[in-house]
């Protein structure tokens, strides 16, 4: 009877285990628990941990069902609470690490060495010193300071939140170096720009593993320092796609935009696969360059890369690549293709339309996108939804979005708003509007925004508001050639010559020399779409970039 028991047990374990295998989403996983249940397996302890452990750290995108899942558990065990608080400490939320130990200390169970460990990661990630000291002091209350893990924690935690010397202190101390506290180290000294040091830790190791490889070159891409980082790459035993993504994104970082891409045909070469973070950074060379070939071969790589259904950032990427190098509409294919679209997607596709002549049709997207209930408008988007009207005429319905933008969204008008209305009303021709529009503003007005209206009235003749906004102009900028040949060519299209003539000997008695300069739409535009790149680049801080 024994022995069939003991059969009976390993026969479920390998049953439990074979599913697992299979396990690699949401719907696998609900699909697994409902089995457990059917089979009564929800309250034997092994299977629980299973279940936790899978959905709060082998599936990405599942720790708030691991949540639901463990609020029902009666009596979880020491495993348990650490597995969901390493889960949450990797998450988005890292907070809920800390909800999840002061429930733990309620029920009376003692913690072990992995829990502080696992808080004082969610202390990192959270850039918490104050927390962190804290968890210190209740590792060593609890005698857990000698432990080899622990202790290469503790070096990560405080030389990534900038206690260098306490860091420092530890990794001395100890009898025992591995070489996660050698990278640890390292990587915070790397981190916080101090690159001598560094340098001397990564020298002083008696052994380099691929880490902390990675973590030098990327001190030195960061710093701009692409010779040295290349020639540190150059000596790497064996990379990996960390390795080579980190000199790409150098690359790009540093504008060495056809180095970036010269590195990618390498990375082929050589036989390495390429990631998405790999694909982000060649889409962010494609745009810088305005090369729309090499984009489009990019574009098709990430389709052989079996990344057709392609991420929201990937999509986004493309989308704003495609608008810079001029093909609105392979953008849009793009945007119709993505089954998932966030804030930033909408923004790219209307401020693409909107700067590339398709007014009515990004004003459609925009009034689409107010009808949604999971993406809010941002400030970005009502730039795209104003300049649209500005280059359709629509003056009533831009001051109509710009009300909106206040009264129903709460959005607080920065200097491109204020600036894509002096545009829209100077176009229109209400320069006398435009600048009370202005004179009522409730920032600053700065120089942009009185040459935009210098460059109406240029337009529509009006000399005497032209000379007024030019010496806005002056009393806060003396050195732009373009102000004072705006005001120039204003004098002269009126047939007011001396007047021209006037400015002109003005410019070269204050030594400014002629150069090309830029409307507020153009300003508008480049700040507008490369806050989209800023914000995806953001997101891949912890994706194993430069960050």
């Amino acid at each position: 009877m024994i022995r069939k028991r003991t059969n009976d047990r390993s026969s479920n374990r390998q049953q439990r285990s074979s599913l697992w295998q299979n396990c690699t989403n949401l719907r696998s996983l609900k699909q697994i628990h409902a089995s457990l249940i059917t089979k009564g397996f929800n309250s034997c302890s092994s299977a629980l941990r299973e279940l936790i452990f899978a959905s709060a750290m082998s599936i990405s995108g599942t720790i708030d069902y691991a949540h639901q899942l463990f609020a029902q558990i009666s009596e979880p065990d020491i495993f348990m609470w650490n597995t969901m608080m390493r889960g949450s400490a990797q998450s988005h939320h890292p907070l809920k690490a800390f909800s999840l130990y002061s429930q733990m200390e309620g029920t009376g169970i003692k913690p072990d060495k992995f829990t502080f460990s696992f808080l004082l990661k969610a202390c990192t990630r959270l850039e918490w010193r104050k927390t962190g000291s804290c968890i210190h002091g209740k590792i060593v209350k609890y005698g857990f300071e000698d432990n080899k893990f622990v202790r290469n924690t503790l070096i990560y935690h405080h030389a990534n939140c900038g206690d260098l010397g306490i860091a420092r202190a530890i990794f001395y101390d100890s009898g025992e170096r591995d070489i996660v506290a050698w990278s640890a180290l390292t990587a915070g000294y790397a981190r916080r720009g101090q690159l001598r040091m560094a340098r001397q830790l990564f020298d002083e190791m008696p052994v380099k593993d691929l880490v902390a490889w990675n973590v030098m070159i990327t001190a030195y891409a960061k710093k701009g320092e692409m010779k040295l980082a290349r020639r540190l790459f150059d000596e790497v035993p064996k990379k990996d796609v960390v390795t080579w993504n980190v000199m790409i994104a150098g690359y790009v970082l540093s504008g060495e935009n056809k180095q970036a891409l010269e590195m990618f045909e390498e990375m082929r070469g050589v036989g390495e696969q390429p990631d998405e973070v790999t694909m982000l950074s060649l889409l962010s060379a494609c745009t810088d360059l305005g090369d729309l070939d090499v984009g489009m071969k990019v574009h098709r790589s990430i389709l052989e890369m079996s990344l057709g259904d392609m991420s929201v950032l990937l999509g986004n990427a493309l989308i704003y690549m495609y608008a810079k190098c001029g093909s609105i509409e392979r953008a849009l294919e793009v945007f119709r293709g993505m089954r998932e679209k966030d804030v930033s997607t909408w923004n790219s596709v209307i401020l693409g339309l909107a700067f590339h002549g398709h007014a009515e049709e990004s004003i459609n997207l925009f009034a689409e996108i107010q009808r949604l209930k999971n993406i809010r408008p941002n400030e970005i988007t009502f730039v795209g939804v104003l300049v649209a009207c500005s280059h359709a005429g629509k003056v009533e319905m831009g001051r109509q979005y710009f009300n909106v933008m206040k009264d129903v969204y709460g959005l607080e008008p920065n200097e491109r708003h204020y600036g894509c209305m002096v545009d829209l009303l100077g176009r229109a021709g209400l320069l006398n509007d435009a600048f009370e529009f202005i004179e009522s503003m409730n920032i600053e007005p700065n120089a942009v925004i009185w040459r935009t209206l210098l460059g109406a009235c240029r337009i529509h003749g009006n000399v005497e508001l032209g000379r007024r906004a030019n010496e806005k102009l002056l009393t806060l900028r003396r050195d732009e050639s373009g102000d004072y040949v705006l005001l120039s060519n204003l004098y002269a299209s009126v047939g007011e010559w001396d007047g021209a003539q006037k400015v002109r000997n003005l410019m070269d008695e204050s030594g400014v020399n002629k150069e090309p300069g830029c409307s507020v739409i153009e300003a508008v535009e480049e700040k507008a779409l490369m806050r989209f790149l800023f914000d995806s680049k953001n997101k891949l801080n912890s994706r194993n970039q430069i960050s």
